[in-house]
């Protein structure tokens, strides 16, 4: 179960600061990047399940104190670069908390088997059909 976006923006901790690239004049003014910073151990809306799931799936996004962060400077605007960083953080707690169904191991069916072996068949009688006639062969 993910938590609702609005519980989630209480917990969150959001750090602006002056973004690289386009917007001219505007980016030495304007701090318009954004980066979130999401504490998974300290989290009420998870359950320890939840949370052990996400540390093991996100283990290479989370740093010493177990922080989740996420960073978004593609556009010029900073509301548009909060919204950017929150959908991504979303989508990666989504994919973490995703648990795949087991696979069954099934068996190839028998028509397959089969169909296969007369393929087999029809395509080296069709080689057999190309070679030259041996008129010593007394079959």
């Amino acid at each position: 179960m993910m938590p609702s976006k609005y519980d989630l923006l209480k917990e969150l901790i959001f750090k602006t600061s002056r973004s690289g690239g386009k917007g001219g004049q505007n980016v030495n003014k304007v701090s318009s990047k954004v980066e979130i910073i999401f504490n998974v151990m300290n989290s009420a809306l998870l359950s320890q399940d939840q949370k052990a799931l996400i540390v093991e799936k996100l283990t290479n996004r989370l740093d010493s104190e177990g922080n989740l962060h996420v960073v978004s400077q593609e556009d010029r605007s900073q509301f548009l670069n909060k919204q950017r960083s929150v959908a991504k953080l979303l989508n990666l707690l989504a994919q973490a908390l995703l648990v795949q169904k087991k696979r069954k191991p099934t068996l190839v069916p028998a028509s397959v088997v089969r169909k296969r072996l007369t393929n087999k068949a029809v395509h080296g009688q069709k080689k057999a059909n190309r070679s030259r006639p041996n008129p010593f062969n007394e079959d």
